[in-house]
Parts: structure tokens; sequence; C-alpha cells
């Protein structure tokens, strides 16, 4: 037996403005059959913290989540003529306010004919304290804003419900800006692949502990990332999250244990075979330079030119063993109380001739009064030589390195910048600069940042890298006490 259609009523302008009057202690919208909003009255707008302008034309979507679709709604109002008291449970519409914050409130609906369109008022049932967030809700805001998590809330349409913020400070994200919006435009600068958030989530996808790395502006971050579904009490999906920590710095400690345990590694081996490699090599060294001696009084010119190359490449193997004692404890090494400044100073003229072959500016920037720090500085003038030959290496067409004394009070250390202008470090290497025997120069050895890391760590103190694509910059920073 079909229910009889309960006739649409017509209401002129007057009428429509005196209902809106009844009901103004409410909030009340006016929407269409397609759920675009017509009109707003004062009490939803100061409660929603929305003005007319952004509302007006706007879905209801964009203001409102209604626990069930618009037509759905319409059908179990209007066209089976139901009444409210005929609903299993009155129901309830999530109001997305302007800052963000989610309020609940049940509704009810009322039917009009305007002109020859049908027009529906929105109600918001009036409460006590209108509007006003529950203990359950007041927690959610209070967690997203002060929680060292990132937090992502999707609802079923694959948009962004809400974001914490610390998930806006890692992902470079403004959060007034992306709520409401679609996941894919939130990321649509980010190839689908490396999205954060993938729309396999809403399949019931779990993911646990799940590693990623994410650029922000030039920042690496190491992320853990959780994700589930989140379904209502009938155990239907109506959303789903996405829950992230930084573990950068963790991630950052593991890998120097583990550069540091191979670092001790080639150190036992260099110790306990650099002797046996230098006594032969002496001997060799010896009788070649009889062998030079000779040659030159015979005037045997082609033979002394083939000990002379003999002679250099030895040294240079002399060269690479003193680098690999190095990496082993430096023997007898002098702490004590060292004027940083002062270290720089007696080095820089050796500096500036090694930039005028390359056609470089050196630029000093002292720093006058700095406090002395615990550190031996013959070692110090080692560190600071290779990171300034490594920086005008790079500029091959010249450029400027810049050499910068600062003064960190917070962290009670003495710095030492070293920044180039030359091409930068490509970011799928630059976490490989410090491992033994890594190098991009086809006559290095890859030893030397290796020992200057060793060395400043055995002082308590640590080298920074930084390379925005453009220029290179070294910090080296020791505490003082």
């Amino acid at each position: 037996m079909s229910k009889k259609k309960v006739p649409k009523v017509q209401m002129t302008m007057d009428g429509l403005n005196r209902l809106l009057r009844q009901y103004q202690g409410q909030g009340v919208l006016m929407i269409d059959q397609e759920g675009e909003i017509l009109q707003a009255n004062t009490f939803f707008l100061d409660a929603s913290g929305y003005s007319a302008d952004e509302l007006l034309g706007s879905p209801i979507s964009q203001v409102i989540r209604i626990t069930d679709s618009l037509q759905h709604i319409y059908a179990r109002y209007f066209e089976a003529n139901m009444s409210m008291e005929q609903w299993e449970e009155q129901p309830k519409a999530f109001i997305q306010a302007r800052d963000g914050r989610i309020l609940s409130h049940y509704y009810s609906m009322i039917e009009f004919m305007q002109g020859n369109r049908t027009v529906y008022i929105f109600l918001l049932e009036d409460q006590t304290e209108p509007l006003q967030l529950n203990l359950l809700q007041q927690f959610s805001d209070a967690f997203l804003k002060d929680v060292n998590l990132g937090v992502i809330l999707i609802d079923l349409n694959y948009a962004l419900i809400d974001i914490s913020d610390m998930a806006c400070r890692v992902l470079g994200l403004e959060r007034s800006s992306i709520l409401n919006q679609s996941m894919e435009k939130v990321f649509e600068a980010v190839p689908i692949q490396h999205q954060l958030v993938q729309k396999t989530i809403l399949d019931g996808m779990v993911v646990r502990n799940h590693a990623v790395s994410w650029m922000n502006d030039q920042e690496r971050y190491e992320l853990l990332l959780d994700s589930n579904v989140l379904k209502d009490n009938q155990g239907q999906i109506v959303g789903a999250y996405l829950i992230f920590k930084d573990v950068t710095n963790l991630r950052s400690l593991e890998e120097m244990v583990q550069r540091s345990d191979r670092l001790a590694m080639i150190g036992q081996i260099a110790a306990g075979t650099a002797h046996e490699i230098r006594n032969p090599l002496t001997s060799i060294k010896g009788f070649l330079q009889v062998l030079r001696r000779t040659f030159e009084v015979r005037g045997m010119n082609k033979e002394q030119g083939y000990t002379e190359v003999m002679l250099t490449e030895i040294n240079r193997i002399n060269e690479l063993v003193s680098e690999f004692l190095l990496l082993s404890k430096p023997k007898h090494v002098i702490y004590e109380q060292t004027d940083v400044s002062l270290v720089l100073r007696e080095i820089l003229p050796i500096i500036n001739n090694e930039a005028i072959l390359y056609k470089v500016h050196l630029q000093y920037e002292a720093a006058y009064h700095l406090p002395l720090v615990i550190a031996d500085q013959e070692l110090l003038k080692q560190v600071f030589l290779n990171l300034c030959k490594n920086g005008i290496e790079a500029m091959v067409d010249g450029g400027i390195l810049t050499i910068t004394e600062k003064l960190d009070l917070e962290e009670r250390k003495v710095s030492i910048e070293i920044h180039d202008t030359g091409p930068g470090i490509p970011v799928f290497v630059i976490d490989k600069i410090f491992d033994p025997f890594f190098t991009t120069k086809d006559s290095g050895t890859g030893l030397g940042l290796s020992v200057c890391q060793r060395i400043i760590h055995d002082m308590g103190g640590s080298i920074r890298v930084a390379s925005k694509g453009f220029g290179t910059t070294f910090t080296v920073s020791i505490p003082y006490s």
C-alpha cells in the first residue's frame, strides 16, 4: 500500500523571513534540492565562524557532514511521509567550523516550495549551550593541536577532515587552506606513488610501522606510519586515519653508530697492518733514492725519471697509510684549552693560497671573544684545512668560500661554518659522504671526511652538512665549558 505524499507548501519571501525569525535561537540553513546553500541565519554564522559570502552558493557538504546522503534523507523525511518520532534515533549532523573544530548537533528539516523549486530549511535543534563540544571532542581538539604526532583524518570521499599541527609542520602544509579538500589536491605536487596517503587506505589496508622518507623545503624527515579505517556502530567504514611520528633523530643516531662501528673496524685493521706496510716501503724508498742518485751521476735521465715516478707513488702510499692510522684513535693527542679563532687565523694564509689557485675569493667572518674549547690544535687545523680544500675544489669555475665563526649560547657550542658556492651535493649522495672510501673525486681516497668526523667526535663535537642544490655548508660544532 503506497503512502500518501505530503503536499509542498508555497512560501513567499515574507513568510520565509518570519520563519527564520521564529527559529532565530537555532542554527538555520536554507538549501536547494542539490544541497547548495541559499541562506544562513546569524546564529549559524556566529556559531560556525563563517561569513555569509563564504557559505552562499557553496555545497552543504562543505560545512555539514551528515550520517546519510541528502537524497536518502529527503526520501525518509518527505517521500515516505515519516515524522521525527518514527526515526529510530534522531539524526545528527557534524558541523565543520571555520577554525577546524567539529561540532555535533541534532537536526530536523522543513520542505516547502519557493516559486517552482523545492527548498529545504535545515534546523539545528536548540540546546542550552548550542553547538558546544562535548568532552570527547574537546579532547580530540586538544590532541590534534598539542600531541607530537602527525594525525590525518579523511572521510569516505577521500577528503581531508582534520590534521594535526605537527603534521602540517612536517609536511609543509597550511591547515586552513587544505581542510575539506580532496587528498589528491592536498598532495597534487607529489607523484602518486610518493604521496603519504594512498586511496587504498579506505579499502581497509592496515599499515603498521611503515618507514617513509619525506622532503620538506630541502629538509628530510624519517617517518614511521600507522593507518587504519574508522567504522560506525554498524561496522560500516566511515573514514580512515593516518598517524606518523618523526624518527629522524633516531635514524641519524643509528647511522652514526653504524658509521662509528665501521670506522672502528677499519681503524683496528689499519693499526695492525700500517707498520707492516711501512717497513718494506721504507726499504724500497731508500734503494730507489740510491738508484736515482746513481742515474743522475751517470746522466741516465730516462731511468732517473722512472725512479722519481716510483718515489712519488710510494709517498702517496705513505699518505694513505697515515690516513688509515688516523681512523683508529689518534695517538699522542694533546687536549687543551684552545682558541678556535687563533687556530683559524694561523691557517688562513694556507687556505687563501689554495683559493687563489682556483680563482676563489675567501671571506672570513670572525666572532670576537669566543670561549675556549678543549681540543687538539693540530688536529683542528687538519679538519679545517680538509673542509676548506674540499669546498675550494668543488668550485671549478671560481666562487666564494666563506668561513664564519658563531657562538651558540643555548647549546653551549662554538661553531665554524664553511660555505662554498659550488654546485652542491646531490640528495642521494649526501648521506654517504662520511662513509669510509666513498668519494666523488677521481683521485680521492674517500677517507678525508671520515677522518675529520672521527677527530671532531673524539672532541665531543659534531660535523653537519647542508646542501640545497646550490652550495654546501659544513658546520663544525665543539662544546665549550
